[in-house]
């Protein structure tokens, strides 16, 4: 992708992949998630996070052969071909585009809950500008953002009191509210690979790209297990399903407000990677003729694909004008679990030479990608199916002088 510089070392990378994955998702998921799953919430955060382990373990894979933007979409190309790549690509754009409107809707609610759909336009126009300064830009906002947010939760975990009692409570009888649960835990999961959308702006990216991206993930999976067990204990699984912050609640005393501010500084930090992500790979597309040619385009002066970030952007805006927020964070995780669904599907046609991971890896990946879907609520299902056709008809439209010779 020429125009891009590789300017981004380990710590840059690590610092968007975890900003992207401790943001919004951290103060939003388990109130929705105890509604569902009750006092086995913990089930579903173990479900989430297992098939995010197998994800990233799979994209870490297929980093190391293939150190450039786009992510599985250019992955998809390769092993699957044009269409599979494509509708790789597609699900990345609508579900990251849903989740950067989901993003700024929950950091608007946290703000300024009066006008927090003017908030969230405004900080989706303040962050795609702060991202046409550069990559550079991007990973310092989001190595401040992580840092401050997860030395907050830590703090704050510390402080709590809670004693393991939900565990005796035996929990909601139902396995499907366990799994509905887990489809929406994995949105506070999904940033891990963001890493890899930005192959072409990363030094020495198939060395970086897969550490950083295991290393990463387990850190964040280690914060959330002690975090759901630390809020049941203390809060308790009816409390905690009825509550619009439970973060704030089990917080030390005169500790609320400076959660309530960290809620919506996680927001932004995930907020700017996301846009990152989603240009970097509407700008591969670009270059694949998948998209118009002018999403392509680089700013010379910063390297950064500026009409891509401005249109993503747009997008994010229209969508958190128009969409409910608990809509616009399952059309996110149905479209995702997709696009890695995909991911899986390349590394079974990976060769032989390029595996590092078992073959029973990504067929585990796979099928767990594929049930998490299967069991979100009927609403985010029926959107990713709609997704999927629009990207069949989109595809075919873009590629019809092709298809007739």
């Amino acid at each position: 992708m020429a125009g891009l510089r590789r300017t981004l070392g380990p710590l840059g990378a690590a610092g968007i992949g975890v900003a992207s994955m401790v943001g919004a998702g951290a103060f939003y998921v388990w109130a929705p998630g105890a509604a569902l799953a009750g006092s086995l919430l913990w089930v579903s955060v173990i479900i989430a996070g297992t098939v995010a382990l197998l994800n990233a373990l799979v994209v870490a894979q297929l980093a190391m052969h293939n150190p450039v933007s786009g992510g599985v979409y250019r992955y998809g190309q390769k092993y699957l071909g044009d269409q599979a790549g494509f509708l790789a690509g597609w699900f990345f754009l609508v579900g990251k585009t849903a989740s950067a409107a989901a993003i700024a809707a929950i950091a608007g609610r946290y703000l300024w809950p009066e006008n927090s759909t003017l908030i969230a336009v405004g900080l989706l126009a303040v962050f795609a500008a702060a991202n046409l300064s550069g990559i550079r830009t991007t990973a310092i906002i989001s190595i401040l953002s992580a840092l401050v947010v997860v030395g907050t939760l830590v703090v704050v975990l510390v402080g709590a009191r809670g004693d393991g009692s939900f565990i005796a409570e035996g929990g909601t009888p139902e396995t499907w509210g366990v799994m509905n649960a887990a489809g929406l835990i994995f949105f506070a999961f999904a940033g891990y690979a963001r890493m890899a959308t930005l192959g072409d702006e990363v030094k020495n990216p198939s060395r970086v790209l897969p550490r950083v991206i295991v290393v990463t993930l387990l850190g964040v999976l280690a914060l959330y297990g002690a975090l759901v067990v630390v809020l049941l204990s203390t809060l308790g699984p009816a409390e905690l399903a009825q509550s619009p912050v439970p973060l704030a609640q089990i917080a030390p005393q005169g500790m609320v407000p400076w959660v309530v501010a960290v809620a919506g500084l996680a927001s932004l930090g995930s907020l700017a990677a996301v846009l990152a992500g989603l240009s970097r790979t509407s700008m591969a597309m670009a270059d694949s003729g998948d998209l118009p040619a002018r999403l392509g385009r680089v700013w010379t002066r910063t390297s950064s694909p500026a009409i891509a970030e401005i249109t993503m952007a747009v997008g994010a805006m229209i969508a958190v004008a128009l969409v409910d927020t608990v809509w616009l964070v399952g059309a996110s995780s149905s479209a995702v679990l997709s696009y890695y669904a995909i991911a899986h599907a390349c590394a079974l046609r990976a060769p032989a030479a390029e595996r590092i991971l078992p073959v029973i890896t990504p067929w585990v990946g796979l099928m767990m990608c594929l049930a998490l879907v299967v069991t979100l609520p009927w609403q985010s299902l029926a959107t990713g199916g709609v997704v999927f056709v629009c990207g069949l008809v989109i595809w075919r439209i873009r590629h019809k002088p092709t298809l007739n010779h």
